[in-house]
């Protein structure tokens, strides 16, 4: 078992956590595309998280907090809410340590996770997509079943597990990044991506890539004070969540910017690495390149790393 973390992950906390996960996780490559880079006009380096177990790097994030749990602590089963990829991370965790999951889910959530959540041998649990009624959801259920909740990103295990993913990103680039781009969303990855670097490669920037539809971050960042969407319609359905305590305060220390990018953007970026890479990955991944693209002025001739955070896309509804 792992121990606790009390408090914002230390580097020693995420060398130990990336050893712990291994059992549970790829080591995901790090992939080129000559096409895209002269298109943005820098060297960029995709992370393929796509190619994680479950198919998105929520498994880090989940691995790192199931694994931390006593017997106690997990005899009830693991629950939690998600739109799929942390739902689908900790249906998996809770497979491997042979104990129940509960997962809350929206009622439009993509058919493709609902169905690998289910093939993880979870049972769901729907609500209205609302930040609010996923949470009175998981309320009801925790105190149904006195599962333990694993927190989607607001959580210090979670983030010590994603941050693994910029951690192997730094190892595996052929030169040190100039800027690593994560999407935000609940800020767990981008939190974990910018404690990697701040311990591991100090002179890379983080910048966060969001959609202008849902900017609560951008916002939070410009106030000081975690903001809330009033609306969550956009393509990138992985990231209509809000920030939470822990992921604002690492995000307003280490994250000076947050690009936004508009659906349009979101969908045409999307589709050029469908095209040019060849790979699948869902629109939440193509938040990143997209922010490239738009901003390219700022990128020109840097190294950029990009974070591809999951490839669960159903394929009955593409967005081109």
């Amino acid at each position: 078992m792992l121990p606790k973390i009390a408090s914002v992950p230390t580097r020693q906390e995420l060398l130990d956590t990336q050893i712990a996960i291994q059992p549970l996780i790829h080591r995901t490559p790090v992939l080129r595309c000559t096409a895209l880079e002269e298109m943005v006009g820098a060297e960029l380096y995709f992370k393929c998280e796509n190619f994680q177990k479950v198919g998105a790097f929520k498994m880090r994030g989940g691995a790192s907090a199931a694994l931390r749990l006593n017997t106690n602590e997990m005899a009830k089963g693991l629950a939690t809410h998600s739109s799929g990829n942390h739902a689908q991370a900790v249906a998996r965790a809770a497979q491997y340590l042979e104990v129940p999951a509960y997962i809350v889910m929206p009622e439009d959530a993509p058919k493709v996770k609902v169905k690998a959540v289910k093939g993880y041998g979870a049972e769901i649990f729907y609500c209205v997509n609302t930040p609010e009624d996923r949470l009175a959801a998981l309320e009801k259920l925790v105190a149904k079943t006195g599962a333990h909740f694993i927190h989607p990103f607001d959580d210090w295990h979670v983030i010590a597990g994603q941050a693994s993913c910029a951690m192997e990103l730094i190892e595996q680039a052929e030169a040190p990044l100039d800027y690593v781009i994560p999407p935000v969303g609940g800020g767990g990855l981008t939190s974990g991506t910018a404690l990697a670097c701040h311990y591991f490669s100090p002179a890379t920037k983080v910048w966060g890539a969001e959609p202008e539809n849902v900017d609560d971050a951008y916002r939070a960042l410009k106030s000081g004070k975690i903001e809330i969407n009033l609306d969550n319609r956009t393509v990138a359905d992985g990231l209509r969540t809000n920030l939470g305590d822990r992921t604002f305060q690492i995000i307003s220390q280490h994250v000076p910017r947050i690009l936004l990018v508009s659906e349009s953007e979101i969908i045409t970026a999307m589709r050029l690495i469908w095209e040019r890479m060849k790979i699948v990955i869902e629109p939440s991944c193509a938040v990143p390149f997209a922010a490239a693209l738009r901003y390219r002025e700022e990128f020109a001739g840097k190294k950029v790393g990009l974070i591809l955070t999951g490839g669960n896309v159903d394929l009955g509804k593409l967005p081109f």
